[in-house]
């Protein structure tokens, strides 16, 4: 049985819209969740995100155009800077004076993240919005030019349309101090599944995909936490048996000591 592992990295805090997922540098998330889906349609995503609202950071994944459609305004899309880094540099084999070009427009993007590392939220937002703003004003008006030169079906081309089509979703990050300029936090959280993946090709069952699944969100939790996950699952196994099912949440990983 074959599926795909998916994770919500992420904290919930309170605000006047509600509640919204944050990525914070500097603050420790509070916990980590996994979870196994059939395949990478989009039933994955829309099972794991229902009913939430907030900002949600992603690449251009299709399978999740329908939970943003749906959501109506709700689930903000926050985009990926590393994802459309990347393409650049995919596309310098071919055309290394454009690619260059581009990799070091957005290289001046996370130069302004490091200049902020140490703000708040509210100050970096600013921040972002007095250095940030301009560099993407510039970048948008090269991408625009290029995409004219470009030839068509060429790494180029295919670097240039996915950031002009993602551009809404890449600048959002300037609006909201919380936000994180890209996914990469998500990405190396999944790196270990990207690494096992010939191993953990089958499964066995869908019941055994959603079994590693949850080992793995409180193994990822405990690393988190800095909890030592062999002494977490033998103390939790020597306690469940005597714990009542409303006291179930003590033996969390964001309860351990």
């Amino acid at each position: 049985m074959r599926a795909r592992v998916v994770e919500h990295v992420g904290r919930h805090r309170r605000r006047a819209g509600g509640h919204r997922p944050v990525l914070r540098r500097r603050d420790p998330l509070r916990a980590r969740r996994r979870r196994a889906a059939r395949g990478r349609c989009r039933d994955g995503p829309l099972a794991f995100l229902q009913g939430f609202r907030g900002f949600l950071q992603c690449d251009a994944y299709a399978g999740y155009d329908e939970l943003f459609r749906s959501a109506k305004g709700a689930v903000v899309e926050v985009g990926c800077w590393a994802h459309a880094r990347r393409k650049f540099v995919e596309a310098g084999k071919t055309s290394p004076r454009e690619a260059h070009e581009a990799v070091a427009r957005i290289r001046q993007l996370y130069a302004v993240e490091d200049e902020a590392a140490n703000l708040d939220a509210t100050a970096r937002a600013d921040f972002r919005r007095q250095k940030a703003t301009p560099v993407l004003d510039g970048l948008k008006t090269w991408l625009d030019r290029e995409q004219a030169r470009a030839l068509p079906k060429t790494p180029l081309a295919d670097a240039i349309t996915y950031a002009t089509n993602q551009w809404a979703a890449l600048s959002v990050y300037t609006t909201d101090g919380d936000l994180a300029i890209d996914n990469n936090r998500a990405e190396r959280a999944i790196k270990p599944f990207a690494l096992g993946r010939k191993n953990w090709l089958f499964f066995g069952s869908d019941k055994g995909g959603r079994t590693l699944a949850t080992l793995c969100s409180l193994t990822a939790t405990c690393e988190l936490r800095g909890v030592n996950p062999w002494a977490y699952l033998k103390d939790v196994l020597t306690r469940l048996p005597n714990t009542a099912p409303r006291q179930l949440a003590s033996l969390l990983p964001v309860s351990a000591q």
